[in-house]
């Protein structure tokens, strides 16, 4: 299989997406970085093929993707489905959580981010 994760083309949009991260990205972010969810490296950011996912842990194949209100139309819904359905073929999991339930139950979504992981 060719080399399909952080592909050059996509240096600058990662690095652009990365300095201007969401509020809820910078709240789960700060649970993420350096190890401190169960021992695992996360990265932020990070694309596989022609896809820049949120979160990326590459030992447990994990994706975290956050998702705002403009997430609930019709056209984004397609895209999501296809851009899950794709990382699923790859052998990769998909975790989604709306922006307001990071801002209101952080505890609850770490909690069942640690539950993925210990059940994976």
């Amino acid at each position: 299989m060719r080399h399909i994760h952080n592909l050059k083309k996509y240096k600058n949009i990662r690095k652009m997406l990365r300095r201007n991260m969401t509020d809820a990205e910078r709240i789960l972010w700060s649970y993420l970085k350096k190890k401190q969810l169960q021992g695992y490296k996360f990265r932020r950011q990070h694309s596989i093929g022609n896809y820049i996912v949120d979160f990326y842990c590459p030992e447990l194949r994990l994706v975290i993707e956050l998702d705002g209100g403009q997430h609930a139309d019709e056209h984004n819904i397609k895209y999501d489905e296809e851009r899950t359905d794709y990382l699923n073929f790859l052998g990769i999991k998909v975790l989604r959580y709306w922006n307001n339930d990071i801002y209101e139950h952080i505890d609850g979504i770490i909690e069942d981010i640690i539950n993925h992981i210990n059940n994976s």
